[in-house]
């Protein structure tokens, strides 16, 4: 049986993967290529690894939610990728319904902003 740090680690996982769609997307209103974009993220707090990022760039390319470009102008070539017009409609529809779901969670939780969660059994 795992444990509950795993059981935890792996939830937490699964909660992230659900919001990484919406974070990638956010970025990428002016045009940036994957490392860029990694380090971004990362000074913002959302952690990718390469190998999650770089398919799902070219998920979401062919879903026709990005447009992508070479460039050749600095040693090595580059793909940057940048929000479309579909794009920004997706993630404005999914800004809606996170915002929309968190506040939601919050009143089940009876969570106020700033406070910390005690799921405590009666």
């Amino acid at each position: 049986m795992a444990g509950m740090e795993e059981i935890v680690q792996n939830l937490r996982m699964e909660l992230r993967r659900g919001t990484l769609v919406m974070c990638v997307l956010s970025q990428l209103k002016e045009a940036r290529y994957g490392y860029s974009l990694i380090q971004g993220l990362t000074n913002k707090g959302v952690q990718i690894d390469q190998n999650t990022l770089y398919p799902l760039l070219r998920r979401l390319e062919k879903q026709g939610l990005l447009d992508s470009s070479w460039s050749v102008d600095e040693a090595r070539p580059r793909k940057y990728y940048v929000l479309n017009e579909q794009g920004l409609l997706v993630l404005n529809s999914l800004v809606k319904e996170w915002s929309a779901m968190h506040l939601t969670i919050s009143a089940l939780l009876n969570f106020e902003e700033g406070d910390e969660y005690d799921a405590r059994l009666d």
